[in-house]
């Protein structure tokens, strides 16, 4: 049985060792100080997104992180799948399959449109997840600008 659970402040340090080994498989820096307040705005401000834990038969084993946005192209408001991570040796027993399927009722419930996200191109595993799960390349780049002191 798969849940997705929304999280609560008792959640961030169970999240934090989450996004610790998820940020580590692609070598990305971890800076928990950073993380932490961003953790306390999108658990407290339900308009800028959800974040939620996966249960799976009564453990906690990873977390999505839902983004609010809005697009005129898209019709309204959508999200980005910020981050989504299964710890290791849950992966591959369909969890992701059931956690996506979970996600939509819950972002349509939120007035999401359109659902994003990005995928490292070399996860072949997720690549094909989320194309089985009917999500599409837009023949587009994402392009990022960090404007932050």
């Amino acid at each position: 049985m798969v849940n997705l659970i929304q999280a609560c402040e008792n959640d961030i340090p169970m999240i934090l060792e989450f996004m610790k080994d998820f940020y580590a498989i692609d070598h990305y820096p971890f800076k928990p100080e950073r993380i932490r307040p961003n953790l306390h705005k999108l658990i407290s401000d339900n308009s800028i997104g959800r974040l939620w834990l996966v249960e799976y038969s009564d453990q906690k084993v990873g977390y999505l992180a839902l983004t609010f946005g809005f697009s005129f192209e898209y019709g309204g408001r959508d999200a980005f799948i910020d981050e989504f991570f299964i710890k290791e040796g849950f992966r591959g027993k369909g969890i992701g399959k059931l956690v996506l399927k979970l996600l939509e009722p819950l972002a349509l419930e939120a007035g999401v449109q359109t659902l994003h996200l990005e995928v490292e191109p070399h996860n072949s595993a997720g690549n094909q997840l989320y194309l089985n799960a009917g999500f599409k390349g837009n023949d587009r780049i994402l392009l990022n600008k960090a404007i932050h002191k």
